[in-house]
């Protein structure tokens, strides 16, 4: 029997009536705790007050001691939550925090090449997304036929190069980096800034190079060429912008200009003056000058029209002259390679120069 834990004279007083289970009120349901001075077997006076009877479906049965645990379970809860939503928010910070971005809305294509983020700054980078976007052009004449190369600036296949790959020439073929041809024409010339604007029969759907800002160029920065010299089509170089505005002169008329081709062909290269002198051969009489980006990235004989390229892949430049000095040897022969002068028009002068070219107008 479990003892009352209520202390002695902790009970009302009643009068009683009679002896044992007679008496009235009858005894507690009970033994009331005897007081600590009061000897076992002593009678507790008075007597506590009856209890009622349990009722109802669990009469009977003993119910267990209540304990108090709701908040220690709320906590424990609130706990996993936080946990998870902590969990949730290191993972969301990680993932910024290791150079990757959080996913966005797709939105409308961008036109023009662009390169990765995770090549964004490299060569290969570069290389890859603009190298679909150059051409090469073999520009046939009376003369024979010279190589250059060309930089595709729309979909339909209108293609920007040099004056003096084109300049005289009655058929034009056009190789993609895919290896398919084309036939080309001619739509407008400016000889005086040395560029051509030629458009591909039945082309669609090219990939096209993205124009940039030249005049935010800064000599150091890193840029690559991409041409087919020497009829190596797709041939990639690289360096940095080593001098800005240089002052270049250049042939000028269809039969000087056609001559240099042949000499390209031949494995000479493009004459230019710099500075009040000739260099790779005579410009003649009549002849062009423009200021141009000095690069030491290799450029060669068939570079010329390529793409001068930023290290976020957009055009800075059209490749258009390069010097590359020659040795005369006791067995007669000649050699020279690119020594890291290489110019290119600004593709600022591209951009201003377009609309005059597709409406066929030059100089």
């Amino acid at each position: 029997m479990t003892d009352s834990h209520r202390p002695s004279g902790a009970y009302p007083m009643y009068p009683s009536y009679g002896n044992g289970e007679a008496a009235y009120p009858p005894p507690p349901a009970y033994e009331p705790q005897r007081a600590a001075d009061e000897a076992p077997g002593a009678e507790t006076w008075p007597p506590p007050p009856p209890q009622s009877p349990p009722t109802g479906p669990d009469a009977g049965t003993p119910k267990p001691e209540r304990r108090v645990r709701r908040p220690v379970a709320l906590l424990a809860a609130v706990a996993i939550v936080a946990a998870a939503v902590g969990g949730g928010t290191a993972t969301l910070i990680g993932s910024h925090l290791d150079g990757s971005t959080a996913p966005t809305a797709s939105g409308s294509a961008v036109s023009g090449t662009t390169v990765s983020q995770s090549s964004a700054g490299t060569v290969a980078g570069v290389a890859a997304a603009v190298s679909p976007a150059i051409v090469e052009i073999s520009a046939t004449s009376s003369a024979g036929e010279a190589t250059g190369s060309g930089v595709v600036v729309t979909a339909d296949g209108e293609i920007v190069t040099n004056n003096h790959v084109i300049s005289g020439a009655s058929q034009i073929e056009v190789a993609l980096s895919t290896g398919k041809t084309y036939t080309a024409d001619v739509v407008g010339t400016d000889a005086d800034k040395d560029l051509a604007l030629i458009k591909l029969q039945g082309a669609s759907g090219l990939k096209t190079a993205t124009l940039g800002d030249s005049s935010s160029l800064r000599v150091g920065d890193e840029v690559v060429a991409i041409g087919s010299p020497e009829g190596l089509t797709g041939t990639v170089t690289s360096g940095i912008v080593s001098a800005l505005d240089r002052d270049v002169t250049v042939a000028k008329d269809e039969d000087q200009g056609q001559g240099q081709q042949q000499r390209q062909q031949g494995g000479g290269n493009w004459p230019f003056e710099f500075g009040g002198q000739q260099f790779n051969g005579d410009t003649g009489t009549s002849k062009t000058t423009y200021k141009a980006i000095q690069t030491d990235a290799s450029l060669n004989p068939g570079n010329s029209g390529g793409a001068l390229i930023n290290m976020s892949g957009e055009i800075v430049g059209i490749n258009s002259a390069m010097y590359s000095p020659s040795s005369t040897s006791t067995s007669g022969s000649s050699s020279a390679g690119s020594v890291g002068l290489g110019f290119a028009i600004p593709v600022d002068t591209v951009k201003a120069d377009l609309d005059t070219l597709r409406a066929g107008n030059g100089s």
